[in-house]
């Protein structure tokens, strides 16, 4: 399948994947993350429900704070 994620074209295998699976499969390991699929937040806990599956757009943003 492909996906858009945060706007560059990404292939997978597979038909579906958890949006937990997505980010463990794209090595996105960094604690404080927000996701979006097709533009709608999807919640820490809900990681395991919401799938991402072909043509769907996804952003993983990393929040960062400092000083």
């Amino acid at each position: 399948m492909k996906i858009s994620l945060n706007d560059k074209e990404v292939s997978m295998a597979g038909e579906s994947f958890s949006v937990r699976e997505m980010l463990a499969q794209m090595k996105f390991t960094f604690p404080m993350i927000v996701v979006k699929v097709n533009g709608r937040l999807v919640r820490k806990e809900d990681y395991e429900r919401v799938f991402v599956g072909d043509g769907d757009r996804v952003e993983a943003i990393h929040l960062i704070s400092g000083g």
